[in-house]
């Protein structure tokens, strides 16, 4: 076994034997988030359902958008749902190393604790703004099936795992290069409007479909429409999703594990 694979095996089972700091530490985000909140964990539906609410209202009354049978709200909600857990938790987590300095540089603990925490805090967050998805399923009268919910939940392991990932990376590099999470701002605003959220990927002329494809949100919003609302998904989409994914996972943490021996320098 190479040095590298024990390096890695010993870095993943302290993370592992973390658990506890973990969980603890991704609470306090939620705590610190909505402590002095009156409304609480109600803005994590009420975020993504004003997005909905203004796309719905621009995009059924001056520049209706196709969405078949399935009402455009739902349609729209469904997607954003995702999305709004992948920005919000690559915002949070690439500022994580930075707004904790004084803690890196005073007690040893796996480094990587922060930002998952702060991408935990955020799934929670996702999974109260689904509670939504599922009543609106339900009004509609869209049935559940066994194989759609099954898809949802690779989509979801594909989508922490990019996550992960790019936050990992977003994180480590922000720590050397302040700039890294304005840039990561604006790359969020510009791929929002390359990724079908606002519209179906049938609006994609068919030459473009597979390029397209190449996003790695593209089959993890897909996936999460064609479990929901009942629509047909190419599975290869999710399969170059679930690769551009790991490759993320596996070369952000690999960034993150190699710089965190500098953090220190850089307080």
């Amino acid at each position: 076994m190479t040095t590298a694979a024990v390096s890695t095996r010993a870095a993943w089972r302290e993370l592992v034997g973390a658990r506890d700091l973990l969980w603890t530490w991704t609470l306090r985000n939620v705590r610190a988030r909505y402590q002095q909140s009156i409304l609480g964990w109600f803005w994590a539906i009420a975020q993504p359902a004003a997005q909905v609410a203004i796309f719905a209202f621009v995009f059924t009354k001056f520049v209706p958008v196709d969405t078949g049978s399935t009402p455009y709200v739902l349609f729209s909600y469904v997607a954003i749902v995702p999305w709004t857990f992948l920005s919000t938790a690559l915002t949070d987590m690439s500022g994580a190393i930075v707004e904790n300095m004084r803690l890196v540089t005073k007690i040893y603990f796996p480094r990587e604790v922060l930002p998952l925490s702060a991408m935990l805090a955020r799934a929670l967050d996702f999974v109260v703004a689904s509670a939504l998805v599922l009543v609106l399923v339900i009004y509609y009268g869209l049935p559940l099936r066994a194989e759609g919910l099954l898809l949802l939940a690779v989509a979801i392991v594909i989508q922490l795992a990019l996550t992960a990932g790019l936050g990992l990376a977003a994180a480590a590099a922000n720590t050397f290069v302040r700039d890294v999470r304005p840039l990561l701002v604006l790359a969020l605003q510009l791929w929002f409007y390359g990724s079908p959220i606002i519209y179906p990927m049938e609006a994609v002329p068919a030459e473009f479909r597979a390029l397209y494809a190449l996003n790695p949100v593209v089959g993890i919003l897909e996936a999460h429409r064609a479990a929901w609302l009942n629509r047909p998904m190419p599975l290869e989409w999710l399969a170059s999703s679930g690769a551009v994914a790991v490759a993320c996972l596996v070369l952000g943490y690999w960034f993150f594990k190699r710089s965190e021996t500098l953090f220190s320098d850089i307080a």
